[in-house]
């Protein structure tokens, strides 16, 4: 004969000193109605949707943190390429400027002088005499331009044109005793390219950007 199965004493119920029933486990259900599984399983489904939700809005989270940090680096990288490119340009510029002045010069060396003697004109018109040092071989095409330049501006002194083999194409000293102008286009080139290099320098990354903000707003 099958002896029925023992149930073992369980301690679901707690006994107070006076025998009353202080805690009693509760009985877990075994059955359930429709209705009731069906507000289980809303239940569930609301709980599981805002875990997938709360996921990913962390992965989202996590992506623009990473668009961030990399449009960051993007805008360093390019505001070193546009100081790049803005010094190459001034480079540029500053040699093509220095080859043009450099074939005027050569073609023109007494239109310094002619244009100083000009400048000079209310300075110089009550002297007696200007002398004027210019590149060795130049003095006679010098002498004739500022006699015409002296004409032109009513000048009524003497003016002595007389070589310095020192002295570039170009360069000249103006000497009328009571002070002197001078000029030379060496020099004046690299004081020229030493601004320049000073301006990038001092300008650096903070310079204002290619695209001006309200062209970037409207883009």
């Amino acid at each position: 004969m099958t002896q029925p199965a023992r149930q073992l004493f369980g301690f679901d119920t707690v006994f107070d000193d006076a025998g009353a029933v202080a805690y009693q486990a509760p009985q877990r259900k075994k059955s359930w109605t429709p209705e009731e599984v069906e507000q289980i399983r809303q239940v569930a489904f609301a709980e599981g949707e805002r875990s997938a939700i709360a996921q990913a809005e962390a992965v989202a989270a996590d992506a623009l943190a990473d668009i961030a940090r990399a449009a960051r680096s993007a805008m360093s990288a390019l505001a070193a390429v546009a100081h790049d490119h803005r010094t190459g340009s001034a480079e540029l510029a500053m040699a093509a400027a220095r080859r043009i002045a450099d074939a005027a010069l050569t073609r023109f060396p007494d239109a310094p002088v002619s244009a100083a003697l000009e400048a000079l004109a209310r300075e110089v018109e009550a002297q007696p005499r200007l002398t004027v040092r210019v590149a060795a071989g130049l003095e006679e095409r010098v002498q004739a331009a500022l006699d015409q330049t002296a004409i032109a501006i009513g000048f009524q002194g003497q003016i002595t044109a007389r070589p310095d083999a020192t002295l570039p194409l170009a360069a000249f000293v103006l000497d009328w005793g009571d002070g002197k102008a001078a000029f030379d286009p060496l020099a004046a080139a690299e004081r020229v390219a030493a601004a320049l290099d000073a301006a990038l320098a001092a300008e650096g990354l903070h310079a204002e950007p290619l695209i001006p903000a309200s062209e970037a707003d409207h883009g």
